[in-house]
């Protein structure tokens, strides 16, 4: 199957199967979201939907984290991933907001990355599902996916490589949505370790399918 095959079957797969897609993060704001986001890094989403209530409640804004210090604010994600330093970048993203936004949540992703504990995956979701803008962030589920399916090359080693291809031939309109596509597939049929072969529906153009078909031991006559 040709490259182009593969995309034109997997946007067809998921636009008539899957046609709304978002992101599991519980959010009222893009402010909410950009620190769901922060938190999420390295942490499973359930993780922090269980944390960010209390969180949000007592830090609604950005001046509240501003105006917080680390023993207030450590205490309400401790039991996330990596306390220590997220609670220095909401802190610190938190401060920046107000001294260099206004208080609001730059749209743009060169203007993200500046703020503390963003880097260019967080940029790329926020503006993506916050404003449909067509930019791939590629976690570890979006990179082994992509990668299975055959969307990209296995010569594309690393996030930015594998984030060019897919941009290059995903059309615009379903870029933002393709993102959450790969990431649910990836959560829940194509583990890791594992993946759901068995009870998966888009094994026709799978090339990690392909490929573990044809080295599978032929059934004796």
């Amino acid at each position: 199957m040709l490259k182009k095959e593969r995309y034109e079957a997997f946007i067809k797969h998921f636009s008539e199967n899957q046609p709304i897609a978002e992101t599991e993060l519980q959010y009222e704001s893009p402010f909410q979201l950009l620190v769901a986001v922060v938190l999420s890094a390295q942490c499973t989403d359930k993780r922090i939907n269980q944390v960010t209530p209390a969180l949000f409640r007592d830090f609604p804004t950005p001046a509240h984290f501003a105006a917080s210090n680390f023993e207030e604010l450590f205490p309400y994600i401790r039991s996330v991933s990596y306390p220590n330093n997220k609670t220095k970048h909401l802190l610190g993203l938190g401060k920046m907001l107000i001294e260099d936004f206004g208080g609001e949540v730059p749209s743009t992703v060169a203007e993200l990355i500046k703020l503390p504990g963003v880097g260019r995956k967080t940029a790329n979701v926020i503006t993506s599902v916050v404003w449909n803008q067509p930019n791939m962030a590629v976690d570890t589920h979006v990179f082994r996916v992509s990668r299975r399916l055959g969307l990209v090359t296995q010569t594309a080693k690393t996030p930015l490589e594998v984030e060019k291809q897919l941009i290059r031939h995903i059309p615009k309109q379903y870029v933002h949505i393709a993102h959450h596509w790969l990431i649910l597939h990836g959560r829940y049929v194509c583990l890791a370790r594992t993946p759901k072969c068995e009870s998966c529906t888009i094994t026709h153009f799978c090339r990690y399918f392909e490929k573990k078909n044809l080295s599978s031991p032929k059934p004796a006559k």
